[in-house]
């Protein structure tokens, strides 16, 4: 069992930056991949940043490569994800999520490939 919880949501003009950290309880955090998910108003929640259960290997979707880093910390239980260059398109809710399977290799690029969700944290970019 894993409770995935984020934080660091809110406003912020655009250009700017943000740090969204998922915390998770559960002693299987470390063996599980994680990912971001982000969901726009009248959209589908889309992947956009995910990692192995080591950490060695990332995934971006196009629309936040080279923006956004997500990062682990499998001591700490944590999950971040850094947010740079922000735009009014990454207005969403956030939400992480881990993975199904223990110690799968490799980043996990589909939904349904994740077992466990947070609540999600909103991200309001202003022009």
């Amino acid at each position: 069992q894993v409770q995935l919880v984020e934080s660091g949501g809110g406003l912020v003009q655009a250009g700017g930056s943000l740090t969204l950290s998922c915390a998770a309880s559960g002693r299987t955090f470390g063996l599980r991949a994680m990912g971001w998910f982000r969901q726009a108003p009248g959209k589908e929640r889309d992947l956009i940043a995910a990692i192995t259960w080591s950490g060695a290997t990332t995934h971006y979707a196009d629309s936040v490569k080279g923006r956004f880093t997500i990062s682990r910390d499998n001591a700490k239980n944590t999950v971040a994800l850094q947010m740079n260059s922000l735009t009014p398109e990454d207005t969403a809710v956030y939400y992480c999520a881990a993975g199904s399977a223990l110690l799968r290799a490799g980043v996990l690029t589909a939904s349904n490939e994740y077992h466990y969700w947070g609540q999600g944290t909103q991200v309001t970019v202003s022009s």
